[in-house]
């Protein structure tokens, strides 16, 4: 297993990260057994970074990941889970409040049974709630020892750009990662995303690297999913998502170069992601202890650079406005210096 900085925090994980929204799931995850062997296998693996939230299966994937938990050495992993959620039917259980950020904290320490939560994730942007009174309520729990590190997931760019900006001007502890949606098919992140947490220093954590199993292979040559598979019982979200003819054929092409370099599509995918040295982690989910096995290879296979670059030019990404201003206007406007100096912007084009 190879790992890599947490942001610009000195805190090395694992470049595979553990996902456990299986962990009680009762339509397509497993159960406790299963869920302990399944870290047990991950850690045996060289894996020391675990994702959790406090939405997953009601909080059953918390109280599930504190049973397997109790088997290792706690302080040699890093756990990380989130809050944004309604976690019950009051109208104040939900969001980047205060109120709700401080209890929901609490709660999964008490549903994992540890002291200190690694790193505490806000699962998404709150509208109604300023900036500046959520980061303060993390930075509490930072001083009093409850939580180690502040990450964010699904924020816009512009929304990472700000928080550490807040955080800065106040002397909060600032954001040092990003859990986003990334993977071959949905690359929609390079826009502006992806640059903002480079020049924040955030690392990028990726949910769904396998585009919901797709990119695996399994579901080639389907007119739609098995309605009894994790992908057919949540068709309304992933189906629109992944699901289209630039996507499949995608597909074909992983499984293809998979074939040729004798790894499986789900190495290759995973790989293509770590090739990218922005990102940080990618989240491996599994329903059984196999999956980990076979995706922990990637924990060490790193795609040949034109491999990668084959398959990252096969679906071209469309960087849109400004982008395309910025590449007519750009190289006439400067490059007339000896070299480029180290602060350079780096704006894709």
């Amino acid at each position: 297993m190879k790992y890599r900085y947490l942001g610009r925090s000195g805190l090395l994980v694992s470049r595979l990260c553990l996902g456990t929204m299986t962990f009680g799931n009762a339509q397509w995850g497993c159960d406790q057994a299963t869920s302990s062997a399944i870290v047990k296998r991950f850690v045996e693996g060289g894996g020391n970074f675990i994702d959790t939230a406090d939405g997953y299966s009601g909080g059953e994937s918390e109280k599930m990941l504190g049973v397997a938990l109790k088997e290792h050495k706690r302080d040699d992993l890093v756990i990380a889970t989130k809050c944004w959620f309604p976690s019950n039917p009051a109208p104040t259980s939900r969001g980047l409040s205060r109120k709700h950020i401080v209890e929901s904290a609490e709660n999964s320490l008490k549903r994992m049974g540890l002291d200190y939560i690694d790193l505490y994730q806000f699962h998404g942007p709150d509208p109604y709630t300023p900036i500046e009174e959520s980061l303060r309520a993390a930075d509490d729990l930072i001083r009093a020892g409850k939580i180690r590190y502040l990450g964010c997931s699904n924020f816009y760019g512009w929304q990472i750009a700000k928080a550490n900006g807040v955080a800065a001007l106040k002397n909060y502890e600032p954001l040092v990662s990003a859990q986003h949606l990334y993977n071959l098919v949905r690359r929609d992140i390079e826009r502006e995303i992806l640059p903002a947490c480079e020049d924040q220093g955030l690392a990028m954590i990726c949910w769904s690297p396998l585009a919901a199993g797709m990119l695996s292979g399994k579901y080639r040559n389907q007119d739609k999913p098995d309605e009894n598979t994790r992908i057919g019982i949540q068709a309304a979200i992933t189906l629109p998502r992944y699901w289209f003819e630039d996507s499949l054929r995608m597909i074909d092409m992983v499984v293809a170069v998979a074939d040729q370099l004798g790894q499986t599509p789900s190495q290759v995918a995973l790989s293509w992601l770590l090739g990218d040295q922005r990102v940080t982690a990618a989240i491996i989910g599994a329903r059984r202890e196999d999956q980990v096995a076979e995706n922990l290879v990637s924990g060490d296979f790193d795609l040949p650079q034109d491999i990668r670059q084959q398959l990252t030019d096969a679906m071209p990404l469309k960087l849109g406005y400004p982008y395309e201003w910025m590449a007519t206007n750009l190289p006439g406007t400067f490059g007339k210096a000896e070299f480029e100096p180290g602060h350079t912007q780096k704006v894709p084009l």
